[in-house]
């Protein structure tokens, strides 16, 4: 019976000198070259992704007018209050525009 793997396979080129200096950490460190990749990977995932949470960080605090954290829930309530206030507008519109279109038919049928 035949075992399906459960990683993928990637074929990477290196110059010379990466390679070599790839080489001679996973022997140092008792190491395969995949071990070796994949700790790589997991590093530069996780600069990257502290470099965008960062930005992130920075974009939020140049739109912050001074809020602070005890201000959320307040925050929070005024967000939804406007939400709920804008389902009854669009409540109100809906109703108009299904009286329009019914108004329309009718029209339209006693125009035939």
């Amino acid at each position: 019976m035949a075992t399906t793997r459960t990683s993928r396979v990637y074929t990477i080129s290196l110059p010379p000198e990466l390679a070599q200096k790839a080489e001679s950490l996973a022997e140092r460190d008792s190491r395969t070259m995949s071990e070796l990749f994949r700790e790589a990977f997991r590093a530069y995932y996780a600069q990257e992704t502290r470099r965008a949470l960062d930005e992130i960080g920075e974009y939020a605090a140049r739109r912050n007018p001074g809020y602070t954290e005890a201000d959320v829930p307040r925050l929070i309530q005024e967000v939804r209050a406007e939400g709920r206030a804008g389902e009854g507008r669009d409540k109100d519109i809906r109703r108009k525009e299904v009286r329009g279109a019914k108004t329309l038919r009718r029209l339209s049928r006693t125009q035939r």
